[in-house]
């Protein structure tokens, strides 16, 4: 399945991400939770699922420093929310990040605590790859906990991000290799290993973006590749349009091609 994460399509909104699901032939649409507040009204985004007959596949919680105060301040409560805006629109994944060094109870108990929402919930919590927050090439810092790679740790599901892999200079092939079968979900994009998150679109960075769909298919993976991509520099519609239409070709090119 590929999906259209409602970030790639930033400033414009949640509607218009669907608009681009349905038009471009995008089999799902993940919903970031932001400050769109359409994001964040599961009656909303399940009137637009309906009318665009594009399914929601995924939810990922609102982790960022910018969503800090979506949905009040307690990052257990952002989950539960999480897993219940999942459950209200078929969903079967949340995306969530590690938490940051300075929420300490909550890293604490993190490996525990999704292990015991998805128990409760029935939802996988897939957590995300993050990467060092680096000044300079000799000076980072680790701003994630336990750890910002999820292979290192104990959890039942996972994401992979290939712009984040980039920022972290780390192989998401030999990530991919590392979890196995606890590899859920796919934030597919690229990057060239600057210190910026960069969410390019497959193919115009360094990330091995190619080899890890192939490794993927090869492996039998049936989770989601969703396209997450920065699109805020497209000039016009039709720019954007192209950009998302050009990641959704590349993304069943390379699937497909190793899968026969």
């Amino acid at each position: 399945m590929f999906a259209l994460s409602t970030a790639s399509v930033y400033p414009e909104s949640v509607a218009h991400a669907f608009e681009y699901a349905s038009s471009l032939g995008y089999d799902a649409v993940e919903v970031m939770v932001s400050i769109d507040a359409i994001s964040q009204d599961p009656d909303k985004v399940r009137r637009l699922r309906d009318y665009h007959e594009v399914p929601v596949c995924a939810v990922h919680a609102p982790c960022l420093l910018i969503t800090q105060r979506v949905w009040g301040t307690d990052p257990w409560e952002k989950l539960e929310r999480s897993a219940e805006m999942a459950h209200e629109l078929d969903a079967d994944v949340v995306v969530v990040h590690p938490p940051f060094r300075w929420q300490k109870e909550y890293a604490a108990g993190f490996v525990e605590g999704i292990a015991d929402l998805e128990k409760r919930t029935g939802i996988a919590f897939a957590v995300e790859n993050m990467y060092p927050w680096r000044a300079t090439a000799r000076r980072e810092m680790d701003v994630y906990q336990p750890h910002w790679d999820p292979s290192l740790e104990d959890y039942a599901n996972t994401t992979i991000d290939l712009s984040h892999a980039a920022t972290a200079h780390s192989d998401p092939v030999e990530m991919a290799k590392r979890l196995g079968d606890r590899l859920r979900h796919i934030h597919m994009t690229d990057g060239s290993g600057s210190a910026k998150d960069e969410h390019l679109v497959p193919g115009r960075g360094t990330q091995p973006c190619g080899e890890f769909l192939e490794h993927l298919a090869e492996t039998g993976f049936d989770g989601h590749i969703v396209m997450e991509i920065n699109t805020r520099r497209a000039a016009t519609k039709e720019a954007r349009e192209a950009d998302l239409l050009e990641s959704l070709a590349f993304g069943r090119l390379h699937f497909a091609t190793a899968a026969r």
